[in-house]
């Protein structure tokens, strides 16, 4: 049920944390996969080792998915090794962590360009390249629906980008494209680094998960594998949350 052989994915911001793990996990069951990124090359090259270690190919490409110009150049590399696409994980994210009342228009622009903007354009180019049974995700975060301090621009972005999957699914769905957002607890990867309060933020998560633990990339990655294979068929226009029950204590 989850095989993905001769399937293709592409997975922005696919070289670290929940990228690669969505990456190796479909690399897995069969898909030959395309992983971008922008700063982590080494890291690029290593994961697309691991991947090809799995079997199947792997094409890495440097590209700053918000902007048009690094799209089109992807997908062109795309293009010369691919005639198709069957996955597209829009997963690179960046952003601003400051209080509302220190955001700059700069700020505000640069985490909606990367985290939201960015699924129109690779949709725009992906679904030409798409047949019936193709598949879209995006990777959302709580911060979406709930205020976290600090988090209001790329929380504000999410938002959108959760918005805008709804709209892509219901123009995309008759031509047989399933389109989803992930929606993630709190993960442990480089991007939670970067938070001041990050220890505070993990313990108060840790406290509030019913199962007990914090939410793994490659918990992610299974609903990804998911969301990809045909037992997800009707599930469409939706935000799927992996968070261990966090986000159900308010």
């Amino acid at each position: 049920m989850f095989k993905l052989d001769g399937k293709v994915a592409l997975i922005t911001g696919g070289s670290r944390g929940i990228g690669r793990a969505i990456a190796l996990r479909l690399a897995e069951y069969g898909a030959d996969v395309v992983v971008n990124y922008v700063r982590h090359r080494g890291d690029a090259e290593e994961t697309v080792a691991a991947i090809e270690k799995k079997g199947v190919r792997c094409l890495a490409v440097k590209a700053n998915v918000a902007q048009e110009e690094d799209v089109i150049r992807m997908f062109d590399e795309i293009r010369m090794r691919h005639d198709h696409l069957d996955v597209l994980v829009s997963n690179a994210a960046s952003g601003v962590l400051k209080p509302a009342m220190e955001l700059t228009i700069r700020h505000w622009n640069w985490a909606m360009d990367i985290n939201a903007r960015a699924l129109l354009s690779l949709a725009q180019y992906a679904v030409p390249m798409m047949r019936p049974g193709g598949r879209i995700l995006a990777v959302s975060s709580l911060g979406a629906v709930r205020a976290v301090p600090n988090y209001t621009v790329v929380g504000a972005s999410k938002a959108a980008l959760e918005s805008l999957i709804r709209h892509l699914a219901v123009e995309l769905g008759p031509k047989g494209i399933n389109v989803n957002t992930i929606s993630a607890g709190v993960v442990d990867t480089d991007a939670l680094k970067k938070f001041p309060n990050r220890d505070e933020i993990i313990n108060l998560s840790l406290a509030r998960t019913p199962l007990g633990r914090l939410t793994t990339p490659d918990d992610v990655a299974d609903l990804a594998l998911f969301l990809c294979s045909d037992l997800a068929t009707m599930i469409h226009g939706q935000t799927v949350v992996v968070d261990g029950g966090y986000a159900i204590q308010g």
